[in-house]
């Protein structure tokens, strides 16, 4: 928001946001509950800011943005403290919590934009659009009747258009194969749930596999509902997939791991500067899988909530950790609500393992960069591929229940470590990722051909279907219409990974994550070496 210069409304409106800033950041006496005062170093860095900010507001020869200038100064003042304490302007807010609180408001619709033109993938189950008669392959062209086609829409601004509180309405505009005109759909926005719990599904007679994409509100009754759906089928060993999930709440982490571990065992302890920071959380309520194998899989995108469980199954000795070294996140931040509607997430405390293991990975106070490209860095020093490139600290050896070594200070480091596939592994077959082209042709096969794969069943694609050199020279004419050249050498080498790749994500397009995964995992050599260890891990929890 601009201001007026020498407005008495212009001078107190920065005073009272920078004030409050203040207060809120280096005190959070309203807000954390603290109870201790502002010291004079404070104070004098508190006048200081007003005083800078008011001869900006007044002096200062061109118009200014009070709020751009106090949401920078948030931003640069938290960058000194660790990578994890965050400020979350208050339009941003809505769109992370929506993915933490399990639901958002919107019209229910997932879509993909290929071609600078909305895809609808799939319209979602129970929602508005698909009560509507919404299909999957229509194309928004239009959103109250503003042109969505063909002008650079990107994913941030389509959600921003769709979404809306419970109630509201919104008219698209959808052009339908077949049809010649427009069908417009008036829409009534409505509670969309959102899953954390990406599928579950038998792998065989025995072994059942549970997806966790992140620890979200409702990911404990979620993972509840899941596992007793397994035990009908027969699970007596689980598959716990936990590759890529960044974590979320700490308490449905310890839910989860309750459901595992049997009778009263410590799951985490935290610690901070405030005793009111320290607390310790353990096993107790009766789960529903405190015996049976038990395998964890995790990779380098596995970080906090995910590491506190797979920390806790680790130091028990209660089953395996399959995998690669995960993220090392060992921080704890305390939400604070922020009058305008914003919110700081403040580290209030560090987590630690049952054996008393800090997993937090080494950072530089105002070094982000460097902090989270620590994970990419992996690729380049080798350890995604072998894991004697992995570096310990050996003053922070710990064990296991069992006497097992395992070590703190940068992630959980896996029992069995599992290198990336290098060898079918292209630049170009990431290519076709990046430019979205495998994700445009996989779901417009699906839509094209929905009749026939749908008659089929799942079980016999899956036994049967073959991706086909016909089929894979059209989604390389894709490829060259989105502006990726052909690479024949590395197409062939990654030729028999690209076409399970192109299967599984067909089989999405129709059967959603219960037709992706299963075949997925074929080719997923975490979850195989997983399957293969299942005999080791029980091992492990009868020793």
């Amino acid at each position: 928001m601009s201001t007026h210069k020498n407005s008495n409304r212009a001078v107190r409106l920065p005073l009272y946001i920078a004030i409050t800033l203040c207060i809120g950041v280096l005190i959070g006496a309203n807000m954390a509950g603290s109870t201790s005062t502002p010291t004079s170093d404070f104070l004098k860095g508190l006048n200081k800011f007003r005083q800078v900010l008011t001869h900006i507001e007044n002096d200062y020869v061109d118009n200014v943005d009070s709020e751009e200038l106090v949401e920078s100064a948030i931003s640069n003042m938290l960058e000194e403290l660790d990578p994890h304490t965050s400020y979350i302007p208050a339009k941003e807010l809505e769109l992370i919590q929506s993915r933490l609180e399990g639901n958002y408001e919107g019209i229910g619709v997932e879509f993909n934009i290929f071609k600078d033109t909305i895809h609808v993938v799939t319209p979602l189950s129970g929602g508005p659009s698909e009560k509507l008669g919404i299909r999957a392959g229509d194309k928004i062209v239009k959103v109250d009747g503003e042109n969505v086609a063909g002008v650079g829409m990107t994913n941030q601004k389509v959600v921003e258009m769709l979404r809306g509180p419970g109630g509201s309405e919104v008219t698209v505009s959808i052009k339908r194969g077949g049809e010649d005109e427009l069908i417009d759909f008036t829409i009534e926005r409505d509670v969309i749930p959102q899953y954390s719990v990406d599928v579950s599904y038998m792998v065989n007679d025995e072994i059942g596999y549970i997806k966790v994409a992140r620890f979200a509100n409702s990911t404990y009754l979620e993972f509840k509902e899941a596992l007793l759906k397994l035990k009908d089928q027969g699970m007596k060993k689980l598959v716990v997939d936990l590759t890529g999930n960044p974590g979320g709440y700490l308490n449905r982490a310890v839910q989860i791991a309750d459901e595992v571990l049997a009778g009263r065992q410590m799951i985490v302890y935290t610690d901070g500067k405030e005793k009111r920071y320290a607390e310790e959380h353990y096993s107790g309520e009766k789960g529903d899988f405190e015996e049976g194998s038990l395998i964890i899989m995790m990779d380098e995108g596995s970080a906090s909530a995910s590491e506190i469980v797979a920390g806790a199954v680790q130091d028990h000795d209660r089953g395996l950790i399959v995998g690669r070294r995960s993220f090392g996140k060992g921080l704890v931040q305390l939400p604070i609500d922020l009058n305008d509607g914003s919110e700081l997430r403040l580290t209030i405390s560090r987590y630690y393992t049952p054996s008393g293991r800090s997993i937090q990975k080494m950072y530089k106070s105002g070094d982000l960069d460097e902090y989270y490209l620590e994970a990419y860095n992996r690729y380049e020093n080798g350890e995604v591929y072998s894991s004697d490139s992995i570096k310990f600290n050996d003053s922070l050896v710990y064990k296991t229940d069992k006497g097992r070594i395992v070590y703190g200070g940068g992630g959980i480091t896996p029992d069995y470590f599992v290198p990336l596939d290098t060898a079918q592994n292209t630049r170009y077959l990431n290519r076709l990722f990046n430019t979205n082209s495998l994700q445009e042709y996989t779901v417009l096969y699906a839509q094209e051909n929905s009749e026939e794969l749908e008659e089929m069943g799942f079980e016999t694609f899956r036994t049967s279907f073959d991706v086909t050199d016909k089929m894979l020279k059209e989604l390389v004419g894709v490829a060259i219409d989105n502006g990726l050249k052909f690479n024949e050498m590395e197409f062939n080498r990654s030729k028999r990974l690209l076409k399970q790749l192109t299967k599984a994500y067909i089989a999405r397009g129709i059967w959603d994550n219960e037709g992706f995964y299963p075949i997925f995992n074929e080719q997923d050599e975490i979850f195989q070496q997983a399957i293969r260890l299942m005999d080791e891990a029980d091992k492990i929890a009868k020793r």
